[in-house]
């Protein structure tokens, strides 16, 4: 009987042992059919056509004849499109913009270590460029109308997202290309997203309107595009291993092979590190707004003011003195505990923990019109403000002329009062402002009609008229102020 047991452990032992046997084999296949199947979904190595995608690339290269009209009226559409705030006819410029080739042939020729390619490509680049921007700064000059629409002004800073589509678009492009058989949609599709043409058009029009802070962003939007669209074609190159070119002196080889190798990670530093700036930028951008949103906006005044989120401005300056300014108007303080709460509440965001938060408060005059003023000024004039200093002085030289009229404004009341107390022959008394120009300046001139009684001497009423002037100048410090005699009825 014991027998029998043991030998019952023995087969139910080697069950056990054949079932764990079983599994790792089931599983073992499992992890190869899946294997198989994401490296046939993925390879892209077995469809790709070398020697035809490096000849395409290459015939893409050269700028001349056909190729450079074709590029001078692509940047014509794009720059009308751009001023006429027209996304539909800067799309249809892109799709007809010769630019991706230079870019592609940088790339490559840096991958396969073709220096007679490289240096083909540069020079065809560089001249694009160059009279790209020329073109688009001759039609910004010479064209009347010269708008700051919201089309030219997206380009005129980066953020991360312009990294990463520049990057995903250059791969794309470069794998369609690749593909037996080109796929001509991803590469119109890749040219509408990496939006080469906007950029070097709106370089132009900041030139043109005199705005370097314009032409430098948007050359900068241009540069990161470039970059990192070539980075991503000399990834593709080298993981699809194209063949190095080959040099019949050794020596030479080798040379070129390092000057390609050294020129790769020359531009792949600068890449790395506008990839963190513009990073660490949006992240510090998306901070100051969560800040603004959830701290400030929430604040309610008890008076006539109000928190103006369009006039604020958000400055990360490479990361140097980082600022946020907030923009008041009313004629409510802020009191210093509420700003050192926000100071404080900075601190929880930790992009902002060594920004500087600036509080500029509008007008506190007793007008309690002025306000809506302003904002209606603002709201009506909303297309044109685009900038913060434009803003600021808009505001400012309103609320100028505003504090000018209220401080102008006389007790009118008491003033006629006064004058028909002290001049018996005086009948009637007016006061208005007269607007004068010599043409070099205009004036606001104070000025007080008067009427004498029919009865009264001629004399009297002409030394009455050089006293009641000097006591009105007198009594209001104002020595503008002119008198004028209006005739009797």
């Amino acid at each position: 009987m014991e027998n029998n047991q043991d030998q019952d452990k023995l087969t139910l032992s080697s069950n056990e042992g054949n079932g764990s046997e079983e599994v790792k084999k089931d599983f073992q296949g499992l992890l190869g059919s899946v294997k198989k199947f994401l490296s046939e979904l993925l390879d892209i190595r077995t469809n790709t056509d070398q020697q035809a995608t490096k000849e395409a690339i290459i015939a893409d290269i050269p700028f001349k004849g056909h190729t450079s009209w074709i590029l001078i009226c692509s940047i014509f559409i794009a720059s009308i499109g751009l001023n006429a705030n027209s996304t539909a006819v800067v799309i249809g410029a892109m799709l007809i913009s010769p630019l991706m080739g230079p870019i592609l042939g940088i790339g490559m020729s840096v991958a396969i270590n073709d220096i007679d390619t490289l240096k083909r490509s540069l020079k065809n680049f560089t001249v694009m460029v160059i009279l790209s921007v020329i073109t688009a700064y001759l039609f910004f000059n010479f064209f009347p109308l010269r708008d700051e629409s919201s089309e030219l002004l997206a380009r005129t800073e980066p953020d991360i997202r312009d990294v990463l589509i520049a990057f995903f678009g250059g791969l794309a492009l470069v794998i369609a290309r690749a593909k037996k058989g080109t796929i001509a949609s991803v590469i119109f599709g890749v040219a509408i997203a990496t939006a080469l043409m906007p950029p070097l058009c709106t370089v132009g029009f900041g030139l043109a309107i005199g705005n370097w802070s314009y032409a430098t962003g948007a050359l900068y939007l241009f540069t990161i595009n470039t970059i990192f669209i070539a980075l991503a074609t000399f990834l593709v190159i080298k993981l699809l291993r194209f063949p190095m070119v080959r040099y019949v002196n050794s020596q030479r080889r080798r040379l070129i092979g390092r000057l390609a190798s050294l020129l790769a990670i020359l531009v792949m530093i600068p890449a790395g590190f506008t990839f963190y700036n513009v990073f660490q930028k949006s992240l510090f951008t998306r901070d100051a707004n969560n800040f603004i949103v959830e701290k400030i906006a929430p604040y309610q005044f008890s008076g006539e003011g109000k928190f103006l989120k369009d006039f604020s401005d958000i400055e990360f300056n490479d990361g140097q003195n980082p600022k946020v300014e907030l923009v008041f108007m009313g004629n409510e303080a802020i009191p210093d505990n509420v700003i050192a709460t926000w100071k404080n509440q900075m601190l929880d965001y930790k992009q902002l923990k060594n920004c500087e938060l600036t509080i500029v408060q509008g007008s506190r005059s007793d007008e309690a019109n002025e306000l809506k003023y302003v904002n209606e000024l603002y709201e009506s004039q909303k297309t044109i403000l685009t900038s913060k200093d434009e803003k600021i002085q808009l505001l400012e030289s309103e609320l100028t002329r505003l504090n000018q009229i209220s401080s102008n404004q006389i007790p009118f009341k008491e003033i006629s009062l006064e004058a028909k107390t002290n001049y018996e022959n005086l009948e009637r008394l007016g006061y208005a402002y007269l607007i004068s120009t010599d043409f070099t300046k205009t004036d606001s001139i104070p000025l007080f009609e008067v009427t004498w009684k029919k009865e009264a001497n001629r004399a009297e009423t002409l030394k009455d008229m050089n006293k009641l002037q000097n006591w009105l100048r007198l009594r209001l410090n104002n020595k503008s102020i002119q008198l004028k005699e209006m005739p009797k009825d």
